[in-house]
């Protein structure tokens, strides 16, 4: 019988306007043109339920919600994408691409929004141990071009039309996280042309394959 090699997990993160969704494109032509099966998803979304929960968490006419709510709808989103998605994927071998996972939610709720990490870790610690990713692609750049770029593709979602203060609460706490986890994170300077953002985004990923 033959085996199946297991498929390798690779999440996208970066504040608003980082290009993470364009790149993540960029990213799964590479990885095919290698021969590998490559699934493209996000988060939240991912699956219909997911899907549905984004449009709720996005909405700006939903107004503002308490950040626990938010961080379980995340969460919510998260559970049946990981279960759904993410690891039948995995287990078949194919290479998983995810525009924003966890540490997003470190990032937005744990710092954005004030909770800190401990209710984070406690909802990561119920998503199964395999679901784990292999690297992470911290794409950084200052609040204000992220913020501007963000602007220039339309209607500003919720998150979006946050304060200055928020999203710079959100850089750092993406910056401290790769600083910690040197051995997952990869950081890449988001500011740069597309070309060279995807170059390096193709040598960081180059030494999975």
């Amino acid at each position: 019988m033959r085996v199946v090699n297991r498929g390798r997990f690779i999440t996208l993160e970066g504040m608003e306007g980082a290009g993470k969704t364009s790149r993540l494109a960029d990213l799964q032509a590479f990885l095919q043109q290698r021969g590998k099966t490559v699934l493209a998803t996000r988060e939240p979304g991912g699956t219909a339920l997911g899907e549905k929960l984004r449009a709720l968490l996005l909405a700006p006419e939903h107004g503002p919600m308490t950040p626990l709510t938010e961080l379980l709808l995340m969460f919510a989103a998260r559970s049946e994408h990981v279960q759904q998605v993410i690891l039948p994927a995995l287990d078949a071998g194919q290479w998983v691409l995810c525009d924003r996972y966890v540490d997003a939610s470190y990032a937005y709720q744990g710092a954005g929004r004030g909770l800190g990490n401990a209710p984070v870790a406690a909802l990561e610690a119920l998503l199964p141990s395999q679901a784990h990713p292999d690297l992470t692609l911290l794409l950084d750049l200052p609040v204000e071009s992220g913020l501007a770029r963000a602007k220039r593709r339309g209607a500003a979602d919720r998150f979006e039309q946050e304060t200055s203060g928020f999203h710079q609460r959100v850089r750092e706490a993406y910056l401290s996280r790769a600083r910690q986890r040197p051995q997952r994170y990869c950081l890449i300077d988001a500011a740069l042309s597309p070309f060279e953002v995807s170059a390096a985004i193709e040598r960081a990923v180059g030494r999975l394959l």
